[in-house]
């Protein structure tokens, strides 16, 4: 598979969406997705992947908040920190950091995971930006002892870095057929309408109170009252 120049375009996508957002939008609050193809929804429409059903029931909500879908395919952790200050450009108050599961999948270093999502927090909290944190696992076939000490990573930085954790972002998801593409790893859009209900169960305490109905104008004073 050419996964680099996918990626690329992906990128260059993503950049503009950041440069040119529609100005009816700007004065919205700004909620980005920082992930993968698992965010970016390779295999769905982009009305079908999670930011953007995320989006919908924020609104539903009342939370005025818009969803930048900041996923690109083939990303690492260290792809991830390449384009934070990319991802600043939009000025979001909260980034949801859904990386790490290409990182696995290559049996990267454990060490340099740790290190990229904690530089990744870092940076973010630095800018006061509030960071929700989705675990990831690796497959059973590549050992128990990598297994564990990678799925470990996620809760220590978020740990140690005060960002609130989503201890796995395919919880209820993974290696359930009915929800998943044929490659088995990617979801369907199914798959991606449960990821964005539990994603909203963690990031509801990260939020700005709804904004109040607006109250309807008041009736004009007949004379003599």
């Amino acid at each position: 598979m050419s996964r680099l120049p996918r990626a690329a375009l992906a990128l260059a996508a993503l950049l503009v969406a950041l440069a040119v957002a529609p100005p009816a939008a700007t004065a919205d609050r700004v909620i980005v997705a920082l992930g993968d193809s698992l965010t970016a929804g390779l295999g769905v429409t982009p009305d079908e992947a999670w930011p953007a059903l995320l989006e919908a029931q924020l609104r539903r909500e009342g939370h005025d908040y818009r969803v930048v879908n900041a996923g690109v395919s083939g990303d690492t952790t260290a792809g991830g920190l390449r384009r934070v200050d990319w991802v600043m450009r939009a000025q979001p108050e909260i980034v949801i950091v859904a990386l790490g599961a290409n990182d696995g999948l290559r049996g990267q270093s454990v060490e340099a995971l740790r290190e990229n999502l904690a530089r990744i927090v870092e940076r973010l909290r630095a800018r006061n930006v509030r960071v929700l944190l989705a675990g990831m696992r690796v497959p059973p076939n590549y050992g128990e002892s990598y297994g564990r000490r990678f799925a470990a990573v996620f809760p220590e930085v978020a740990r140690r870095s005060g960002a609130t954790l989503m201890p796995f972002l395919l919880e209820g998801v993974a290696a359930v057929p009915a929800l998943n593409q044929g490659d088995g790893i990617h979801p369907n859009a199914e798959g991606h309408r449960v990821i964005a209900r539990r994603i909203m169960a963690y990031l509801a305490p990260l939020l700005e109170p709804p904004a109040p109905p607006r109250a309807a104008p008041a009736s004009p004073a007949r004379p003599g009252t």
